[in-house]
């Protein structure tokens, strides 16, 4: 049956589906259906142009973006075709192809993926090696560095050559280390799979022509999530046939802290001067209300290509703004409100997200949910993956794949306990260390030596029998599993380690065993895969284990609300979004007050966040935060300044001329922050409060119960309470207009009284 490609596509979208000879930029905004645009155009190639399915990549950067490509795709071919189209994340792409071409590295086929936690666990061992202090340098900090040089496709060597200050002197001790164990366990991590891939690609140039040729067609989703070395795939992978087409929105491109360069698609027409540009703004997802508040927000920004997003969408609400006390009553506000769209049948819970800038303001959300009944998923919390007992199977799994992964060897080699302890393992270590072999080489000399061989005398008599205990029986379970099909392997694990038992004693085992189940059933498709490489199974399963995210285990089909991070609610939409915690410091996040780049890149994830919703769209924020131990008048978002209030409707408070002040002189004074060292204004604004409750001396009280007050934000309230203490009085008053009972420090609060008679 012939496609009709121009069916259901605007003019825009038929264009970029029918452009199909060299280079294509399409730059497509939210809700603009970019990928109807790339299912459709890929149907194109295939029905239209004589391009086989195998002659086709495109590249994204989630699995479950990638899965809704191919789900697309299998709607509109048979399961073969369907199949053979190569559709997946940037590291899919280049673990798969390090395996195919693995001879022409020193890897072999079944290198294990060290993912985050592993790496960390390496790096740490590394610095205690090279004795450096992480309490004095943070290992997150030294994994950043590391990451960034790979993104630049530095190695250790070139890293050391270009060094110039003392914390890269700490980085290279650590990387040169570093790089030298992840080789010797023949390993990769997240970054290493797309530098080798560069590597490979220029030091083999037969290799690179071979997918030159294999690959007519290039295509890039997310284009502006790219970093240098992802970029260079791409264009190397297109280098024959210039059939490269990019779809992506520098507006949406907030990633820089994962060393995403928003320059790869700001100068992609410098690269190809000969690409098409076509611009998708027909937005097929919010309200007119809420696209045009997104596009002012977003419009102050520099960098960027400018774009007439417009929709044929109703109006809809108005986007509520509402202020709460504290970050406990913006979660009943939130949760409250919630609850009245769920009971009026305006939302279904699976219809609804809580979107926050940091993890951290998860905790009062979660608990106002349990203490309300609301049934929620939580994305970003401790991934399935990496709970304690899945990733102690995955890790005795994944030595069993490769003995020589020190990462996993060391996670498990004591659970269950087997009086190996840290002592032990760090000579262990440190004899591997000096000989240029891994633990398990290490281990198995120390097991073959003969009786009374020095050798072993780094170790006692107890230590020495409980390493051969380890090893005879990971011997014997891998012996015994050669033949066994993947879910009979991890059984087998299971069993003969005594990790049930082990389970068992522990809390929580029930819960923990029953997560040991789901890994089993997860499991059961990869037992009979057949993989064109000829790989096993289980290194299939380790490796798309490895390479899971957390919005992978978003689950669509739970009856839920989503709390979620902004950087992760990309990519999602839904039909009512609340975005907590819109404050100076928060969102747009204190770190950039005072770098211009990192303040456009605070204002692409609002925007981001805005445009995720459909119809109905909530802003909150708190007069008071207790965050990061502080507990101070906050300054709402001067991205709230940006929206005009004819879109908005407030609710329970809303931007006060005091604010405004406060919002207008931190703005306009922006470009002087940029330019020196001063404190921005909103850190004068802290400081100043912090100085008046330090050395104003304590206000007379005045005030009590029944005192009629007004506050500059909550209007007119009756005093309920007065109570002494340490340096203040904290009073507690009853605001009209259904604001509620709030406590307010005297020294700080905003009040007068009003004539009581």
């Amino acid at each position: 049956m012939e496609l009709n490609v121009s069916e259901n596509l605007n003019e825009k979208q038929k264009l970029a589906v029918k452009h199909t000879e060299g280079p294509l930029l399409i730059i497509a905004g939210p809700g603009s259906g970019k990928t109807r645009v790339i299912t459709q155009r890929i149907a194109h190639l295939i029905e239209h142009c004589d391009v086989k399915p195998w002659q086709i990549v495109a590249m994204t950067f989630t699995n479950k973006a990638a899965r809704e490509m191919k789900d697309r795709l299998e709607t509109l071919f048979s399961g073969e075709e369907q199949h053979r189209i190569n559709a997946s994340t940037f590291h899919s792409f280049c673990a798969m192809l390090l395996r195919r071409e693995a001879e022409f590295l020193s890897l072999n086929q079944d290198y294990s993926i060290l993912d985050d936690t592993d790496q960390i666990s390496l790096l740490k061992r590394v610095m205690d090696e090279v004795g450096i202090d992480p309490n004095q340098w943070k290992v997150r900090s030294i994994q950043s560095a590391i990451s960034n040089a790979k993104s630049k496709l530095m190695t250790a060597s070139a890293f050391r050559a270009g060094k110039n200050s003392y914390f890269e002197e700490i980085v290279d001790r650590v990387f040169t280390r570093y790089e030298e164990l992840v080789s010797q366990s023949n390993a990769v991590d997240f970054d290493d799979l797309i530098m080798n891939t560069n590597i490979l690609f220029q030091n083999h140039p037969e290799v690179l022509e071979k997918y030159q040729s294999r690959y007519l067609h290039v295509m890039v989703d997310e284009f502006q999530d790219t970093n240098l070395a992802q970029y260079q795939i791409a264009q190397q992978l297109a280098g024959l046939h210039k059939n490269l087409c990019v779809v992506g929105d520098p507006d949406q491109s907030i990633y820089s802290w994962r060393n995403a360069d928003i320059t790869n698609i700001l100068s992609f027409k410098k690269d190809y001067p000969d690409a098409t540009e076509i611009s998708l703004e027909q937005n097929y997802r919010s309200t007119k209300t809420i696209l045009a508040a997104a596009q002012k927000v977003i419009s102050p920004n520099q960098n960027r290509v400018d774009k007439d997003l417009w929709t044929q969408n109703d109006e809809g609400s108005p986007i509520i703004i509402a202020e709460a006390y504290d970050e406990f009553e913006e979660a009943r506000i939130t949760l409250n409100e919630i609850q009245n769209l769920i009971d009026a049948g305006i939302c279904k819970p699976d219809e609804i997200a809580i979107m926050f800038r940091v993890n951290a303001q998860s905790r009062v959300l979660e608990e106002a949910c349990l203490k309300s009944g609301v049934s929620y998923q939580l994305i970003g919390g401790i991934r399935f993956y990496q709970r304690q007992e899945v990733k102690d199977i995955v890790s005795y799994l994944r030595l069993l794949n490769n003995f020589n992964d020190d990462a996993s060897l060391a996670r498990i080699i004591n659970i269950p306990q087997r009086s190996i302890g840290k002592t032990t393992l760090s000579k262990l270590s440190e004899q591997a260390t000096a000989g240029g072999c891994s633990l398990w080489d290490q281990i198995e000399l120390v097991v073959n030596q003969t009786n009374g061989d020095k050798s072993t005398s780094f170790l006692n008599k107890r230590s020495l029998n409980s390493v051969q205990v380890f090893y005879s029986l990971m011997k014997e379970i891998y012996d015994e599993s050669k033949d066994l099909d993947l879910q009979s392997k991890m059984d087998l694990v299971i069993e003969r380690t005594g990790y049930r038992n082990y389970l068992q004693n522990m809390e929580h085992g029930e819960e923990r065993i029953q997560n040991l189940n789901e890994l089993r059933e997860s499991s059961a498709d990869f037992s009979s895969i057949e993989d064109e490489e000829g790989l096993d199974p289980l290194t299939i399963f380790l490796e798309r284990v490895s390479l899971i995210s957390d919005v992978d285990h978003l689950d669509d089909h739970v009856n839920s609300i989503t709390m979620i991070t902004l950087h992760q609610a990309k990519g999602l939409e839904y039909k009512a979004v609340f975005i907590v915690g819109m404050e100076e410091g928060l969102l747009p996040h204190s770190r950039s007050l005072e770098h211009p780049e990192q303040m456009e890149e605070e204002r692409r994830l609002c925007y981001v966040g805005l445009t995720r919703a459909h119809s109905r769209l909530y802003l909150m924020r708190a007069f008071r935060r207790g965050f990061r131990g502080n507990y101070e008048p906050s300054v709402p978002s001067r991205f709230l300044m940006d929206i005009p209030s004819k879109l908005t409707l407030n609710k329970g408070g809303n931007i006060t001329q005091r604010d405004s002040k406060i919002l207008k002189k931190t703005v306009s004074a922006q470009k002087s922050i940029f330019a020196t060292e001063t404190k921005s204004p909103y850190e004068e604004y802290k400081e100043r409060i912090r100085q008046k409750k330090i050395n104003s001396s304590k206000k007379q009280n005045d005030y009590n119960a029944g005192d009629k007050v007004v506050h500059d934000v909550f209007g007119e309230g009756v005093v309920v309470d007065v109570k002494a203490i340490p340096s203040d009085f904290e009073l507690t008053i009853a605001f009209k207009d259904g604001l509620g009972i709030k406590k307010l420090l005297l020294q700080l609060a905003p009040i007068k009284k009003l004539n009581n008679k």
